[in-house]
């Protein structure tokens, strides 16, 4: 389910069976064309990669809106802001928080977040060649399918 009325709506019927948020972690930085061509870029496949796992694992899972963050800012203080949101969902209760992100920065403060960091490799949109697109987030979000369902 994602963060929309309807799907919402849905949740509040199954909260028994949805145990598990997953956050999208967005860097966020306008510097030079290059470095927020990229940035924007792999905000795109983030959103992309995000909806195919939430389909894959629908009535399991809930889909938060990315967290964006400056890429530059302390991650320590992002930890603890991250942290409050998570304190927040487990309340609910969310047994599983699931943080997916292309930023290598988050491996150094996974121990620190109260919940798994999934990194990923980011790749490249490249509009020119959308089938190898395609073929490379199938891929994405079936090894990513197996590792979530690993920590169930």
């Amino acid at each position: 389910m994602k963060w929309t009325k309807e799907d919402i709506n849905t949740y509040d019927g199954a909260k028994e069976f949805v145990d598990t948020l997953i956050i999208p972690l967005s860097p966020f930085q306008i510097v030079n064309t290059s470095e927020s061509k990229k940035l924007s870029s792999q905000y795109e496949e983030m959103n992309i990669l995000v909806k195919e796992l939430e389909k894959e694992l629908m009535g399991r899972v809930l889909l938060t809106p990315n967290y964006t963050y400056l890429k530059t800012t302390d991650k320590k203080a992002e930890v603890q802001r991250i942290n409050e949101w998570t304190s927040h969902v487990k309340e609910l209760p969310f047994e599983h928080v699931i943080f997916i992100t292309f930023d290598p920065s988050w491996r150094k403060e996974s121990q620190n977040l109260d919940g798994e960091v999934v990194w990923l490799p980011a790749i490249q949109l490249d509009s020119s060649n959308s089938n190898e697109i395609q073929r490379i987030i199938r891929e994405q979000v079936g090894q990513t399918v197996e590792l979530i369902r690993s920590f169930w």
